[in-house]
Order: structure tokens, then C-alpha cells, then sequence
């Protein structure tokens, strides 16, 4: 939906109720956790972050007929069926946000690591499906700014990195105009993302105000939740929310999460 379309509908969308253009339950997530998980589990399986066991979690989770897939992410996977390959061959125009909603699970894993270590992985489960230096740059910057905020850095030393971002690819340029309905575009996705990140003071205010952007909102909610969460904390995500998930799919989260933790310690 665009902005206008949800104003006209719900005011402002604040609660999880299901539906949408995938007419999905209550609760139900979409392929930016389905493929967050896969990749978690490859990674606990090989205590390593694999290109070869990312794209294999990957091409599983795509025989299961996902209610979503990005046309990128299908055509990465097509190819490492059809090749062996586990990297796409360099395409700049391939700058979805495809691999950067789907990169938490390298950003708990690596923590601690230095930053050659951090790219490494970064662009080991990447380039399965998106080989872009331009989306390189948005899903490191995107996992360094979740590292900062798992140590107890303040907001402005994440505001800091997206800085040297945009100054360095001026694609992900954020002041200015709010921006709306945001595409697959990885930059416009960012531009959302930081925008509310630090316009607003709270985990819940930003995430209202990053998914009535409208666009492809369950992506930009997705990569807004990853750095909300890690800075605001479990405790400021609001009870009703955390109640309307599907509770499998909270779990395997939280048990995720605290393994790959528990290895990066």
C-alpha cells in the first residue's frame, strides 16, 4: 500500500491483524525472517558462515513455497541449482534489499570479530543472491550499526556510521523529504530505515512510522526491527505485539539468537 492508502484505511497502522496483498494469518511472517532463520541454522550447523550451506539452506526453504520471494533472491537461487555456483556474477543493478534483511543472524554471529572477518561473512551469504558493491556497502553498514548497538553504543554512534555511508555512496543519502513507498531499491530501503531510526526516540514510534511508509514496508520493517531491537532492547517492543506473533516462529527466534550469541562468545 502507498502512504496515502493506509492513511485512508487505518489513520496510522499500528497493530499486527494479518491480511495484506498475501492475505497472510495473524502473526504470519514473511520471507525476511523465513530466510533469516534458514541462514541462522546453516550458520549453528556449521559454526561458520558458508556460502555454500547459506545457499543450500536457502534452496530449501524455496521448495517449500514460500507465500513470498523476491524475483533477485529466485534467480540467485536458480542459478546455484542450475551452476553449483554460490555467488551470482557481479550486477550492479541487483541492488535489492534482499540479503540485507536476512543478514542479522552474520551480524550476532560475527560480533566481537574484527572487520575483515565481519565483510567476509557479510558477503559470503550475500552474493548468493545479490552481488552489488552498492548493496555490500548498505548491508555492512547495516550489520556494523547492530554490532555498535549490541555493545551499548549510543544512537548517534550508529547515526555516525549511516553518515559515512551516505557521504561515501551518496545513493543512501537520507536527510531531507521523508521518503515514501519505498521499492526493493536496498538504498531507498535505508533511506526509510534511518530516517525513523533517528527521528524518533523509542523502538515502537519508529517502526509505526517506518512500516506507514508504506512500499515494500515488511523489508524496511524488518531491517528497522534489527537495529530498533538491538538498540531500544527486547523490553521496549510492545507486549500486545510480542503476543500477536506466531509463538513458534517467536521462539525460534529467541533460541536462535541466543545460540549464535552464545557462539560469538
Amino acid at each position: 500500500m502507498t502512504p496515502r492508502e493506509i492513511r485512508d484505511r487505518f489513520g496510522a497502522h499500528r497493530e499486527i491483524q494479518g491480511g495484506g496483498w498475501l492475505h497472510l494469518k495473524k502473526g504470519q511472517i514473511t520471507d525476511d525472517t523465513e530466510m533469516s532463520l534458514a541462514l541462522g541454522a546453516s550458520i549453528l550447523d556449521k559454526g561458520a558462515v558458508e556460502a555454500r550451506a547459506a545457499a543450500e539452506a536457502f534452496s530449501a526453504w524455496m521448495r517449500t513455497k514460500p507465500a513470498d520471494i523476491g524475483h533477485t533472491v529466485r534467480r540467485g537461487l536458480v542459478h546455484f541449482r542450475r551452476t553449483g555456483e554460490t555467488a551470482v556474477p557481479h550486477n550492479e543493478y541487483n541492488a535489492g534489499n534482499g540479503a540485507c534483511m536476512r543478514t542479522l543472524p552474520v551480524a550476532l554471529f560475527t560480533y566481537g570479530q574484527d572487520e575483515a572477518a565481519v565483510r567476509a561473512a557479510v558477503v559470503a551469504q550475500a552474493h548468493v543472491t545479490h552481488n552489488s558493491e552498492l548493496a555490500d556497502a548498505g548491508t555492512l553498514c547495516t550489520v556494523r550499526m547492530i554490532q555498535l548497538a549490541l555493545s551499548g553504543a549510543p544512537k548517534a554512534e550508529l547515526k555516525r556510521l549511516a553518515d559515512e555511508l551516505a557521504a561515501a555512496r551518496p545513493e543512501y543519502r537520507y536527510a531531507g523529504k521523508p521518503r515514501e513507498n519505498p521499492s526493493g531499491f536496498i538504498a531507498e530501503t535505508l533511506q526509510v530505515v534511518f530516517q525513523a531510526l533517528f527521528e524518533n526516540d523509542g523502538f515502537e514510534s519508529g517502526l509505526i512510522e517506518t512500516v506507514n511508509r508504506g512500499g515494500d514496508a515488511d523489508t524496511t520493517g524488518a531491517i528497522y526491527g534489527m537495529l530498533g531491537g538491538t538498540l531500544y532492547g527486547v523490553q521496549a517492543i510492545p507486549e500486545r505485539w510480542l503476543k500477536d506473533l506466531d509463538h513458534k516462529t517467536k521462539a525460534a527466534c529467541e533460541a536462535q539468537a541466543l545460540a549464535l550469541m552464545a557462539l560469538a562468545q
